[in-house]
């Protein structure tokens, strides 16, 4: 019975088996769909490589930035010329004559007899003050001259008799010698009261008010009608001379000794002036005079610099930058400032050879007048410089000059590619100056330091115009 009930049992006891076969079974086709998306990716990628590494690509020939061939370049030639030596320095415009026109007298204004901002020459009546009171005071003293007159008139008339007397001992020596002693204070007196009239016919004339200079009158400080005397502070108006204008400046004293060496050799310096930004040019003129001592607080010495000032452009109290040509570099080797290029090896160029090839060349700087500068050697004329493109280049790199320039004025290179702003003009940094990392060329080799440039343009020109120093 026991077998029977154990065979009979048999079939309930192996249905969870079958159960546990269906349910193992599930995740084992899960895990195959899994790796068959993974490989599909993986599939995928491998074609993407293959599209990659097998795809043509375009082989650049021309241009700044190409893989290969030689290196568009703009050039310049080195020329001979004169280079000013320039010394800029900040100016303020002070006119030769700048008066306050005070009355002398007091009294009562009158009348004025300009408009505001006129042009008056010297001479011209600007105000009238109330003179009668002065005319009666001359009128009185002017009455008692003549009092003192007939007085002295008759005291001569009577030393004349009183001549004759003493000639004929009709009187006593000592009468005639009195009379004679009264003709002189007589006369005293008189020449008193002749001042005195001489002094009040003064202030008559001083209660009309005229320029002492020619120039503008200003604002009026003081309206007809009110009682003006000497203490006034402000005055009646205030008087300027434009025509010549001045310009007051101050140079250090490492440069004076250069000056003053034209200056003695009876030499016109010639100055001129431009407004704050150092770009448009206001007037030309020449130095007057040259103080006679230092500033010890600031080591510099103040110069006057003289302009007709025809068009009264200058300004009192206007600021200005002052070009001041000490000398004249004659017959320099000339380049553009863009050729210049600062970094490890100092201050060179790039000179291009025959076989269109560059080198660096060191070469030590001149005078610097806009955007040329004198080299003082390492350069000759006729010698081509690169101008634009520099920062691509390398010693003996390979270059294509497009275009060049004689006289030592520069050009860009056509077919550069954009974007790459040109080196022409650009501010070269300081000497002594850590260089600049280096770059790549289009053959994959390391490039000389570049250029910095600059987005300042007037005051790129301004600092030229007034670096003179190497």
């Amino acid at each position: 019975m026991d077998d029977v009930n154990r065979t009979l049992e048999a079939p309930d006891t192996l249905r969870p088996a079958q159960d546990e076969d269906v349910v193992v079974g599930a995740p084992r086709r899960g895990r195959w769909l899994w790796l068959g998306w993974v490989g599909l990716f993986l599939l995928i990628i491998a074609g993407i490589v293959w599209w990659v590494q097998t795809r043509p690509t375009p082989q650049t020939t021309a241009g700044r930035f190409a893989l290969s061939g030689p290196m568009p370049v703009g050039t310049a030639t080195a020329a001979k010329g004169d280079v000013s030596i320039i010394d800029s320095e900040l100016g303020t415009v002070t006119p030769l004559a700048n008066v306050t026109v005070r009355t002398q007298i007091a009294g009562q204004l009158f009348r004025v007899n300009f408009q505001e901002g006129q042009e008056v020459n010297k001479g011209d009546l600007l105000a009238e003050i109330d003179s009668r009171p002065y005319v009666n005071a001359l009128n009185q003293l002017q009455g008692q001259l003549d009092h003192d007159q007939a007085l002295l008139n008759n005291a001569r008339v009577d030393l004349v008799r009183y001549a004759t007397l003493v000639k004929q001992d009709s009187i006593a020596r000592q009468q005639y010698d009195t009379q004679q002693f009264l003709v002189h204070q007589y006369e005293g007196t008189v020449v008193s009261d002749q001042a005195q009239v001489d002094n009040a016919k003064l202030n008559i004339e001083y209660c009309h008010i005229t320029a002492p200079v020619t120039g503008r009158v200003g604002l009026r400080q003081v309206d007809p009608g009110n009682y003006v005397q000497t203490s006034d502070a402000n005055g009646i108006v205030v008087l300027t001379e434009l025509k010549p204008m001045s310009v007051i400046f101050t140079v250090p004293e490492d440069q004076l000794p250069a000056i003053m060496r034209r200056v003695a050799a009876g030499a016109t310096l010639p100055v001129t002036a431009f407004d704050r930004s150092g770009n448009t040019k206001l007037a030309d003129g020449k130095l007057d005079t040259v103080d006679n001592q230092i500033d010890t607080t600031t080591g510099t010495v103040k110069l006057r610099a003289i302009f007709p000032n025809d068009d009264e452009i200058l300004f009192p109290n206007q600021f200005v930058n002052v070009d001041l040509e000490v000398d004249v570099l004659r017959d320099a080797t000339v380049v553009p400032t863009a050729a210049i290029q600062r970094g490890a090896p100092g201050t060179f160029v790039y000179v291009v050879n025959a076989d269109s090839t560059v080198k660096i060349q060191k070469v030590k700087l001149g005078p610097t007048e806009g955007d040329r500068v004198a080299i003082r050697n390492g350069l000759n004329p006729g010698d081509t410089v690169v101008v634009d493109g520099a920062d691509k280049l390398k010693d003996g790199a390979k270059v294509a000059v497009h275009t060049a320039s004689a006289g030592g004025a520069s050009s860009a290179a056509p077919g550069a590619g954009s974007g790459t702003p040109s080196t022409e003009g650009a501010a070269t940094a300081p000497a002594g100056a850590a260089p600049a990392p280096t770059g790549t060329s289009a053959t994959g080799s390391p490039t000389a330091p570049a250029t910095p440039g600059t987005a300042d343009a007037p005051q790129r020109d301004r600092r030229r115009r007034g670096s003179n120093q190497p």
